[in-house]
């Protein structure tokens, strides 16, 4: 590959007291709060939504309560309130989300099931951060990091073998951004890193690994299907692992999730699954649509190589068409 040498260029610059890189779970919570805290605040997300893991995982948010099921003797108590207990209250309203209903099997890592529609949260978390005052930067991907004292990320001093930014004294000054707006700096007080690979403190110096022990993933919703059938199809082989009740559609008591155990299905049916990595468990807040089905793939190099994910993107979306072929095949509703 040969090598060509952008010139310089001056850019325009916009100034904050808290810019938020990442408008995932963490950053949209963020931001209202900077916001709400009368913070001039900015939020930068590469996408065109917000929400990150949150809606592409697409399952239960994991979690507001404590395990308290397993134990006879603990008490019940809630440990994550404030904003994203307001994001759940503000679904309920609209009907995308189940609330917090109990987890009537399989609780030993979730006392609780918080399901909610993806797309509406995206709508609500969107509506609050307007309502906050927060500027937002949506399409919009940092690119890299102004240090204060001339320090300059990409520079010799940048290679050095830092095990921490402040310790040396560093301090952000700036990001840098590309959009269709072109490029960009935003300045400000303070950096919130919230992006799901830690752009920002790997642009400032900060030292990172890539172990690549985990495969990505792709979650699609299924329409045209009933989450009632799909788990009598588990439970009549004696496989069903995680269950739950609450509201789907408005009505309560309606199952909204169920996950199994493949070792108890025929072994085709396991074997298959295997084959395109997904997942059994889903949830719902609708009749007739499974909110939540994964496909994992694991990629033999780190996904921060833009032609591993690329390749992985691809196919993922042959194992979602596998799924649903694999769907119709063996799985009545």
């Amino acid at each position: 590959m040969h090598e060509y040498m952008e010139p310089s260029r001056r850019l325009p610059v916009q100034t904050f007291d808290v810019v938020v890189c990442g408008g995932g779970t963490a950053g949209v919570v963020a931001a209202i709060a900077s916001a709400r805290q009368g913070a001039r605040t900015a939020l930068i997300e590469s996408k065109g939504y917000v929400g990150g893991i949150v809606v592409e995982g697409g399952t239960a948010l994991h979690s507001f309560y404590n395990l308290y099921k397993p134990y006879p003797d603990v008490e019940k108590k809630q440990i994550v309130k404030g904003i994203p207990q307001e994001i759940i209250d503000n679904l309920v309203k609209i009907g995308g989300s189940t609330g917090h209903v109990e987890m009537l099997s399989r609780y030993d890592y979730d006392s609780v099931c918080t399901a909610i529609d993806t797309e509406l949260y995206k709508l609500v978390a969107f509506d609050m951060l307007t309502e906050a005052g927060v500027c937002l930067c949506m399409n919009t991907l940092v690119v890299g990091a102004v240090m204060e004292e001339g320090y300059a990320p990409g520079s010799d001093r940048a290679n050095e073998n830092v095990a921490g930014i402040a310790e040396h004294g560093r301090r952000i000054r700036g990001v840098i951004t590309e959009s269709r707006s072109g490029r960009e700096l935003f300045e400000a007080k303070s950096f919130i890193d919230c992006t799901g690979y830690g752009d920002l403190s790997a642009f400032a110096g900060a030292a990172f690994t890539e172990p690549n022990d985990h495969p990505v993933a792709n979650s699609m919703g299924v329409g045209g299907v009933s989450i009632d059938d799909y788990c009598a199809f588990m439970r009549a082989h004696g496989a069903v692992t995680d269950y739950s009740e609450g509201i789907r559609s408005g009505k309560d008591g309606q199952v909204v999730r169920v996950d199994c155990d493949p070792r108890k299905l025929p072994p085709e049916i396991a074997r298959e699954a295997q084959e395109i990595g997904m997942a059994f468990v889903t949830t719902t807040v609708h009749d007739n649509y499974l909110m939540f089905i994964k496909l994992n793939y694991k990629t033999p190099e780190s996904p921060t190589s833009r032609d591993q994910a690329s390749l992985a993107e691809v196919a993922l979306r042959h194992r979602q068409m596998k799924a649903i072929a694999f769907f119709r095949k063996h799985i009545p509703g």
